[in-house]
């Protein structure tokens, strides 16, 4: 299927590995420019060559920490009139409800309600006067069902997706949509972490702990980040503009809903 975003421009963060590699793989192979942020250098000029090797489309790095104001300026500076925009951040680590700080609980929503707001507020009032953008936010599966031990994930994601339901409806009419993808469990190292806290607590094996989260996915595994990507670039595509302000799960049948 032709996406029809051939020669857009894209800001990708936390793009160097993961599910926002992912998204960037899957952008760049419908002839999307990139514009690729993440933390670490190395592991984002690595990324960023071989996409440029395998799908042939200009990609630019901004290695800086877009949770920060500093970061967020380097990145804007470089992202002049993007097209599209994916906002992705790393989760906050797991824990007890009794174990967090209010510093704990502004460092999650620096990262994961404030920082891609900042984003969606620089980048589609220039998407709206050209009348087309396209904004994904990776949340999380827990903003419809919420996972006890990530109480600060849980709380600055579900933020977001107040703020998305309301924002994506007043920028529709501008051909602007704002959608959130929520991922359930994928084979990156976000799940490396959550299963080396299983490890630790049950005293098992890294393998053992992956096949018994693997065995409460209906799917019976892992998803990829190359499917996960793939929705994504859908998302971004032509074919979505009637798709606005939606959460879409993507996590193998894990979260059992009927709506």
């Amino acid at each position: 299927m032709d996406l029809g975003i051939s020669g857009k421009t894209a800001v990708v963060c936390a793009a160097s590995k993961g599910l926002g590699l992912g998204c960037a793989e899957a952008l760049a192979s419908a002839g999307v420019k990139l514009v690729m942020n993440a933390r670490g250098a190395e592991a984002l000029d690595a990324s960023a060559e071989t996409i440029r090797q395998v799908h042939g489309v200009q990609v630019t790095t901004v290695a800086a920490d877009v949770t920060t104001a500093e970061g967020q300026a380097k990145l804007l500076e470089t992202a002049g009139d993007a097209d599209i925009l994916i906002n992705n951040a790393g989760g906050p680590p797991p824990g007890m409800w009794h174990d967090w700080n209010r510093d704990d609980f502004i460092a999650a929503l620096d990262a994961n309600m404030l920082t891609p707001i900042a984003m969606i507020k620089a980048l589609v009032p220039g998407m709206m006067e050209r009348g087309w953008g396209r904004v994904v936010n990776i949340t999380s599966q827990s903003v419809k069902a919420p996972i006890p031990v990530l109480g600060l994930s849980n709380s600055a994601r579900a933020g977001l997706t107040g703020y998305v339901a309301g924002t994506s409806r007043q920028v529709a009419r501008s051909g602007v949509t704002i959608n959130n993808l929520l991922p359930g469990i994928h084979a990156t190292d976000r799940a490396d972490a959550l299963d080396g806290g299983v490890v630790k607590a049950k005293g098992i094996t890294l393998d053992e702990a992956r096949a018994e989260r693997a065995a409460t996915i209906p799917a019976g595994r892992y998803g990829t980040r190359q499917e996960f990507g793939a929705t994504c670039a859908f998302l971004c595509s032509q074919h979505a503009g009637f798709i606005i302000g939606q959460n879409i799960l993507l996590d193998g049948g894990a979260t059992n809903f009927t709506i």
